[in-house]
């Protein structure tokens, strides 16, 4: 089988440190090729993955001009997607397209024709209420939750092929996670991912916690600073800027409580292992979780706020706890030794491995091309 896998402009594959849907597309690539599918791989120039076959539009990630006027970036993810039905058009030896560029994917996709496209859902299906509600036909879906997928508009669900849980790559001997004696938080920092009450909960039990994951695409402290103490900088008045300035530096105290910017490889590793806990207190309803299954792979039970694809992920009292409120997840965080680190990596093992992600897929695979005979499609011109 001969795939097309457009991961989009925004990160190389797989990235320096935060991103979410490259470091999916990092770890079912070599998964695929592993089972003999030819990886044509629709990235940026300087993605490093091994792929058969390596397209581009741009020499380097756009995700940094994001913040700039829509008026200026508006071109970036149609320029790369040229690109993309460029190739379309010149060959036609591509059997599926597995899609992972937001809208503008399926959006052109769908009135190209060519090959079936399998689309992967990543993100907040609330938004774009005008496209998803009248998703265009022939283009089949898959989500990465079941909760994700039950929030879907009908048209979207219609298309979907169902849920496909994230994966982490594992090596052979992990390090040896859920052993220290302090909390991290994983991700983005944002308010939908609660940092802030992270903060406020370790602080009052006197628990060390140490927050990574960037602010507004910023990696260090410093930089965070300079863009701060600019009021001319783009991301001067971002809102996770702002969240970060307002609700998550005045717990910020050196010690205790700790923010030390974006890590990713061998340094997000390494911190897991020093961690007794990891906390996800989010506050909207998370559709994928890709750090709960990092954290678990590493031997580090998740403790969390009972919401969006949370339940899916962690079996509570055998591999995390879930709680409700702010104050049950306080009490549930005092209990995590009674997790068995153990458990948490067998369960990594068995539901959340690069394996277990791309057979599912080679299903869906299947099945998009299935379904992709029986609709009738323009022909690509």
């Amino acid at each position: 089988m001969k795939i097309l896998v457009n991961a989009g402009p925004w990160l190389p594959i797989p990235p320096s440190g935060y991103g979410g849907i490259e470091n999916v597309v990092a770890t079912l690539v070599p998964a695929l090729r592993s089972r003999g599918v030819h990886v044509v791989l629709a990235s940026v120039g300087s993605s490093g993955i091994e792929a058969d076959e390596l397209i581009w539009t741009f020499p380097d990630g756009q995700f940094g001009d994001l913040q700039k006027p829509y008026n200026q970036v508006m071109g970036l993810a149609h320029a790369h997607q040229a690109r993309v039905l460029d190739e379309l058009r010149g060959r036609d030896d591509i059997d599926l397209v597995h899609d992972h560029l937001e809208v503008v994917g399926p959006a052109t996709l769908s009135a190209f024709g060519g090959p079936p496209v399998l689309h992967t859902l990543h993100w907040d299906l609330r938004k774009h209420p005008a496209f998803y509600g009248a998703f265009p036909p022939g283009i089949a879906v898959n989500g990465v939750s079941g909760s994700q997928l039950a929030r879907a508009p009908s048209a979207l669900r219609a298309a979907s092929l169902g849920a496909v849980h994230l994966a982490t790559p594992l090596a052979d001997e992990e390090p040896a996670g859920g052993g220290g004696e302090q909390v991290v938080v994983m991700g983005r920092v944002c308010a939908l991912k609660g940092q802030h009450l992270a903060a406020r909960v370790c602080q009052k039990l006197g628990l060390p916690l140490v927050m990574a994951g960037p602010v507004s695409g910023l990696n260090t402290p410093a930089e965070l600073e300079a863009v701060l103490q600019d009021p001319d900088h783009p991301l001067h008045g971002h809102p996770d800027v702002r969240y970060h300035h307002d609700q998550v530096a005045p717990y910020l105290d050196g010690d205790l409580v700790r923010w030390i910017g974006g890590v990713g490889g061998s340094d997000r590793d390494e911190l897991y292992a020093s961690a007794k806990a990891a906390l996800f207190p989010i506050q909207w309803d998370e559709p994928g979780g890709t750090a709960v299954v990092e954290a678990l792979a590493l031997g580090v039970p998740p403790v969390g706020l009972r919401r969006g694809c949370m339940p899916e992920l962690v079996d509570h009292g055998r591999t995390g706890w879930l709680a409700d409120t702010e104050e049950e997840l306080a009490e549930l965080l005092l209990r995590v030794d009674e997790i068995d680190p153990e458990e948490c990596r067998r369960e990594a093992r068995a539901r959340f491995s690069p394996s277990v992600m791309a057979e599912r897929y080679l299903e869906l695979y299947g099945q998009a091309v299935t379904r992709g005979r029986r609709s009738p499609r323009r022909a690509a011109g």
